[in-house]
Protein backbone atom coordinates (compact mmCIF):
# COMPACT_ATOMS: atom_id res chain seq x y z
CA UNK A 1 0.00 0.00 0.00
CA UNK A 2 2.79 2.43 1.00
CA UNK A 3 4.77 1.56 -2.15
CA UNK A 4 1.73 2.21 -4.34
CA UNK A 5 1.11 5.57 -2.64
CA UNK A 6 4.72 6.61 -3.19
CA UNK A 7 4.44 5.58 -6.85
CA UNK A 8 1.31 7.72 -7.32
CA UNK A 9 3.02 10.68 -5.64
CA UNK A 10 6.06 10.44 -7.93
CA UNK A 11 3.79 10.22 -10.99
CA UNK A 12 2.00 13.40 -9.90
CA UNK A 13 5.32 15.22 -9.43
CA UNK A 14 6.58 14.11 -12.84
CA UNK A 15 3.35 15.24 -14.52
CA UNK A 16 3.59 18.64 -12.83
CA UNK A 17 7.23 19.08 -13.91
CA UNK A 18 6.31 18.13 -17.47
CA UNK A 19 3.52 20.69 -17.60
CA UNK A 20 5.77 23.44 -16.27
CA UNK A 21 8.44 22.65 -18.86
CA UNK A 22 5.90 22.60 -21.67
CA UNK A 23 4.42 25.88 -20.52
CA UNK A 24 7.77 27.68 -20.50
CA UNK A 25 8.73 26.39 -23.93
CA UNK A 26 5.61 27.38 -25.85
CA UNK A 27 5.23 31.12 -26.43
CA UNK A 28 1.54 31.10 -27.19
CA UNK A 29 0.56 28.87 -24.29
CA UNK A 30 0.17 30.20 -20.80
CA UNK A 31 -0.78 29.25 -17.28
CA UNK A 32 -1.30 31.17 -14.08
CA UNK A 33 0.26 31.86 -10.70
CA UNK A 34 0.77 29.08 -8.19
CA UNK A 35 -1.96 29.15 -5.59
CA UNK A 36 -3.03 26.94 -2.65
CA UNK A 37 -6.23 24.93 -2.74
CA UNK A 38 -7.58 21.81 -4.39
CA UNK A 39 -5.51 22.37 -7.51
CA UNK A 40 -2.17 23.90 -8.46
CA UNK A 41 -2.18 26.60 -11.14
CA UNK A 42 0.64 25.72 -13.49
CA UNK A 43 2.24 29.13 -14.29
CA UNK A 44 1.43 32.77 -14.91
CA UNK A 45 0.92 33.77 -18.53
CA UNK A 46 3.59 35.88 -20.21
CA UNK A 47 0.80 37.70 -22.04
CA UNK A 48 -0.88 40.91 -20.81
CA UNK A 49 -3.18 40.41 -17.81
CA UNK A 50 -1.38 37.16 -16.97
CA UNK A 51 -4.27 35.01 -18.17
CA UNK A 52 -4.07 31.76 -20.11
CA UNK A 53 -4.58 32.24 -23.87
CA UNK A 54 -4.48 30.00 -26.93
CA UNK A 55 -4.13 30.66 -30.66
CA UNK A 56 -7.24 30.55 -32.84
CA UNK A 57 -7.38 30.12 -36.62
CA UNK A 58 -10.90 31.25 -37.46
CA UNK A 59 -13.57 33.76 -36.51
CA UNK A 60 -14.40 37.36 -37.34
CA UNK A 61 -11.53 38.90 -35.36
CA UNK A 62 -8.96 36.58 -36.93
CA UNK A 63 -10.25 37.51 -40.39
CA UNK A 64 -10.07 41.24 -39.61
CA UNK A 65 -6.52 40.95 -38.29
CA UNK A 66 -5.36 38.86 -41.24
CA UNK A 67 -6.87 41.34 -43.71
CA UNK A 68 -5.27 44.26 -41.91
CA UNK A 69 -1.81 42.69 -41.74
CA UNK A 70 -1.04 43.12 -45.45
CA UNK A 71 -2.11 46.77 -45.36
CA UNK A 72 -0.12 47.35 -42.19
CA UNK A 73 2.99 45.80 -43.76
CA UNK A 74 2.57 48.04 -46.83
CA UNK A 75 2.27 51.10 -44.58
CA UNK A 76 5.41 50.13 -42.68
CA UNK A 77 7.35 49.96 -45.94
CA UNK A 78 6.05 53.36 -47.05
CA UNK A 79 6.81 54.86 -43.64
CA UNK A 80 10.34 53.46 -43.72
CA UNK A 81 10.93 54.97 -47.17
CA UNK A 82 9.57 58.35 -46.08
CA UNK A 83 11.61 58.14 -42.90
CA UNK A 84 14.76 57.87 -44.99
CA UNK A 85 13.85 60.65 -47.42
CA UNK A 86 11.48 63.19 -45.87
CA UNK A 87 11.94 65.76 -48.67
CA UNK A 88 10.60 63.39 -51.32
CA UNK A 89 7.86 61.81 -49.21
CA UNK A 90 4.55 62.27 -51.05
CA UNK A 91 2.35 61.23 -48.10
CA UNK A 92 1.28 63.98 -45.67
CA UNK A 93 -0.15 61.26 -43.42
CA UNK A 94 3.24 59.52 -43.26
CA UNK A 95 5.02 62.77 -42.41
CA UNK A 96 2.54 63.53 -39.65
CA UNK A 97 2.98 60.09 -38.12
CA UNK A 98 6.76 60.30 -38.47
CA UNK A 99 6.77 63.60 -36.59
CA UNK A 100 5.29 61.70 -33.64
CA UNK A 101 7.87 58.94 -34.08
CA UNK A 102 10.65 61.56 -33.95
CA UNK A 103 9.33 62.83 -30.62
CA UNK A 104 9.22 59.28 -29.26
CA UNK A 105 12.75 58.47 -30.46
CA UNK A 106 14.06 61.40 -28.44
CA UNK A 107 12.89 59.65 -25.25
CA UNK A 108 13.63 56.34 -23.58
CA UNK A 109 11.70 53.69 -21.71
CA UNK A 110 8.41 54.72 -20.18
CA UNK A 111 8.73 58.27 -21.54
CA UNK A 112 8.90 56.93 -25.10
CA UNK A 113 5.72 54.91 -24.60
CA UNK A 114 3.95 57.78 -22.89
CA UNK A 115 4.88 60.29 -25.58
CA UNK A 116 3.51 57.99 -28.29
CA UNK A 117 0.29 57.38 -26.39
CA UNK A 118 -0.27 61.08 -25.71
CA UNK A 119 0.64 62.32 -29.19
CA UNK A 120 -1.53 59.83 -31.08
CA UNK A 121 -4.44 60.38 -28.71
CA UNK A 122 -4.26 64.08 -29.60
CA UNK A 123 -3.63 63.58 -33.33
CA UNK A 124 -6.71 61.44 -34.02
CA UNK A 125 -10.32 62.48 -33.54
CA UNK A 126 -12.50 59.79 -31.98
CA UNK A 127 -15.09 58.52 -34.47
CA UNK A 128 -17.26 55.42 -34.43
CA UNK A 129 -17.32 53.16 -37.50
CA UNK A 130 -20.84 52.05 -36.62
CA UNK A 131 -21.88 48.60 -37.75
CA UNK A 132 -19.11 48.41 -40.37
CA UNK A 133 -16.30 48.33 -37.74
CA UNK A 134 -13.52 48.89 -40.29
CA UNK A 135 -9.96 48.25 -39.09
CA UNK A 136 -7.89 50.95 -40.80
CA UNK A 137 -4.16 50.96 -41.47
CA UNK A 138 -2.08 53.69 -39.75
CA UNK A 139 -1.75 55.86 -42.88
CA UNK A 140 -5.47 55.58 -43.64
CA UNK A 141 -6.27 56.67 -40.08
CA UNK A 142 -3.88 59.64 -40.22
CA UNK A 143 -5.15 60.64 -43.66
CA UNK A 144 -8.68 60.65 -42.30
CA UNK A 145 -7.65 62.21 -39.00
CA UNK A 146 -10.20 60.11 -37.15
CA UNK A 147 -10.78 56.57 -35.98
CA UNK A 148 -12.13 54.36 -33.24
CA UNK A 149 -10.27 52.47 -30.53
CA UNK A 150 -8.66 49.82 -32.73
CA UNK A 151 -7.49 52.48 -35.20
CA UNK A 152 -5.72 54.31 -32.37
CA UNK A 153 -4.17 51.01 -31.27
CA UNK A 154 -2.97 50.05 -34.76
CA UNK A 155 -1.40 53.50 -35.28
CA UNK A 156 0.36 53.27 -31.90
CA UNK A 157 1.66 49.81 -32.76
CA UNK A 158 3.21 51.13 -35.98
CA UNK A 159 4.65 54.24 -34.33
CA UNK A 160 6.24 52.28 -31.50
CA UNK A 161 7.82 49.81 -33.91
CA UNK A 162 9.31 52.71 -35.90
CA UNK A 163 10.49 54.33 -32.67
CA UNK A 164 12.52 51.23 -31.84
CA UNK A 165 10.30 49.18 -29.54
CA UNK A 166 10.80 45.47 -30.20
CA UNK A 167 7.90 43.74 -31.94
CA UNK A 168 7.84 40.96 -29.32
CA UNK A 169 7.17 43.61 -26.65
CA UNK A 170 4.00 44.88 -28.33
CA UNK A 171 0.46 43.54 -28.40
CA UNK A 172 -3.02 44.73 -29.30
CA UNK A 173 -5.45 43.57 -26.63
CA UNK A 174 -9.21 43.43 -27.12
CA UNK A 175 -10.96 43.79 -23.78
CA UNK A 176 -14.44 44.06 -22.38
CA UNK A 177 -14.89 47.37 -20.59
CA UNK A 178 -17.10 46.16 -17.79
CA UNK A 179 -18.02 49.65 -16.62
CA UNK A 180 -18.96 50.91 -20.08
CA UNK A 181 -20.50 47.60 -21.12
CA UNK A 182 -18.66 47.47 -24.45
CA UNK A 183 -15.64 45.95 -26.17
CA UNK A 184 -12.51 48.07 -26.48
CA UNK A 185 -8.97 47.80 -27.93
CA UNK A 186 -5.68 49.03 -26.48
CA UNK A 187 -1.97 48.58 -27.11
CA UNK A 188 0.03 46.70 -24.49
CA UNK A 189 3.77 47.43 -24.36
CA UNK A 190 6.16 45.46 -22.17
CA UNK A 191 8.71 47.45 -20.18
CA UNK A 192 10.98 45.92 -17.53
CA UNK A 193 8.80 42.82 -17.39
CA UNK A 194 5.53 44.71 -16.94
CA UNK A 195 2.76 45.36 -19.47
CA UNK A 196 1.62 48.98 -19.80
CA UNK A 197 -1.72 49.87 -21.39
CA UNK A 198 -1.69 52.60 -24.09
CA UNK A 199 -5.33 53.61 -24.19
CA UNK A 200 -7.05 56.27 -26.29
CA UNK A 201 -9.41 56.91 -23.37
CA UNK A 202 -6.67 58.22 -21.07
CA UNK A 203 -3.34 59.98 -21.34
CA UNK A 204 -1.79 58.25 -18.34
CA UNK A 205 -0.59 54.67 -18.83
CA UNK A 206 -1.43 51.99 -16.28
CA UNK A 207 -0.17 48.45 -15.84
CA UNK A 208 -2.45 45.63 -16.91
CA UNK A 209 -3.08 44.57 -13.31
CA UNK A 210 -4.36 48.08 -12.49
CA UNK A 211 -6.87 48.10 -15.37
CA UNK A 212 -9.48 46.42 -13.22
CA UNK A 213 -12.49 47.41 -15.31
CA UNK A 214 -11.03 45.63 -18.36
CA UNK A 215 -11.72 41.95 -18.92
CA UNK A 216 -9.26 40.59 -21.53
CA UNK A 217 -10.85 38.79 -24.48
CA UNK A 218 -8.25 38.51 -27.25
CA UNK A 219 -4.59 39.38 -27.75
CA UNK A 220 -3.11 40.07 -31.20
CA UNK A 221 0.58 39.43 -31.78
CA UNK A 222 2.22 39.64 -35.22
CA UNK A 223 0.19 37.14 -37.30
CA UNK A 224 -1.41 35.36 -34.33
CA UNK A 225 -4.77 35.92 -32.69
CA UNK A 226 -5.06 34.41 -29.21
CA UNK A 227 -8.22 34.00 -27.19
CA UNK A 228 -8.13 34.36 -23.43
CA UNK A 229 -9.88 31.68 -21.41
CA UNK A 230 -12.09 32.35 -18.41
CA UNK A 231 -10.48 29.87 -16.05
CA UNK A 232 -6.81 28.99 -15.46
CA UNK A 233 -5.49 25.50 -16.15
CA UNK A 234 -5.31 23.44 -12.98
CA UNK A 235 -3.50 20.24 -12.13
CA UNK A 236 -5.28 18.29 -9.41
CA UNK A 237 -2.95 17.21 -6.60
CA UNK A 238 -5.57 15.20 -4.71
CA UNK A 239 -4.29 11.66 -4.02
CA UNK A 240 -5.92 8.89 -6.02
CA UNK A 241 -7.94 6.31 -4.17
CA UNK A 242 -6.26 2.96 -3.63
CA UNK A 243 -7.68 0.06 -5.59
Amino acid sequence: METAARSRAWRAILVLCGLVLLGSAAELRAGTLLSPGAGVLVRKSAEPFGVFAFAISSGGLQQKWSALKSRLDDDMVQLALCDGDRDNCASPAALKLLAIVDQARARDGRARLGETNRAINLAIHAANDGNDDVWSSPLATFARGAGDCEDYAIAKLAALRLAGVATEDLRIVVVRDVRAGEDHAVVAAKLDGHWLMLDNRRMAMVEDEAARSYQPLFVLYQSAVMKYVDEPVRLSMAPAEAH
